[in-house]
């Protein structure tokens, strides 16, 4: 007897992923999270709950935050997906990032790339959020290690970073490589 998976359909799937535009033969019930991490090789976007629940596996679609376990393959083509790795650099951090590593917002790492994407969509919408504000943009995100306080400042000094950005007339795509004396020059 063949197993029900075995003769599963397969789908030609196109998606600009991280600006750059790929294509790939998936099953129709491809996760986009697994299409990410195993057809993509982009490891950035992390599995948690499974259930949508945790947060980790947060990629922006269409500059929204989407839960990527919740989401098929298939559902993002023609679509703009965004993960942690196209946010930044080591070298040319985004300001979300730069503010992770200036205000010790991550321990373990593992909720990270979900609580960049989503603080960097909320920082869209919202530019200058009170710390109330940055608690509940952050409030759908799971992390088990940090106790939520340094993210909190985490999102804070990240709207400061990217209000500072925008003001030296530096675009999203242009991020600042900094130096230890916290000066930036545009990339």
């Amino acid at each position: 007897m063949t197993h029900p998976l075995a003769t599963e359909q397969l789908h030609v799937v196109t998606v600009s992923v991280n600006g750059v535009r790929r294509t790939a033969t998936v099953p129709a019930r491809r996760l986009l999270s697994d299409f990410l991490r195993h057809d993509l090789a982009l490891t950035g976007t992390h599995v948690g709950c499974e259930h949508g629940v945790c947060g980790a596996c947060t990629v922006l679609v269409d500059g929204a935050p989407m839960r990527s376990c919740l989401m098929f393959a298939v559902q993002a083509q023609a679509h703009e997906v965004t993960t942690v790795e196209g946010l930044g650099t080591i070298e040319a951090m985004g300001p979300v990032q730069q503010a992770f590593t200036e205000c010790h917002g991550l321990q373990c790492g593992f909720c990270t790339p979900g609580f960049v994407t989503t603080i960097t969509a909320y920082l869209e919408e919202s530019p200058d959020p009170s710390a109330d504000e940055a608690r509940e943009a952050i409030s759908g995100n799971l992390c088990r290690c940090t106790g939520y306080q340094n993210i909190v400042k985490s999102v804070l000094r990240a709207a400061e970073l990217r209000r500072d950005r925008l003001a030296a007339g530096w675009e999203r795509s242009n991020c600042a490589v900094v130096n230890e004396g916290g000066a930036g020059e545009p990339s």
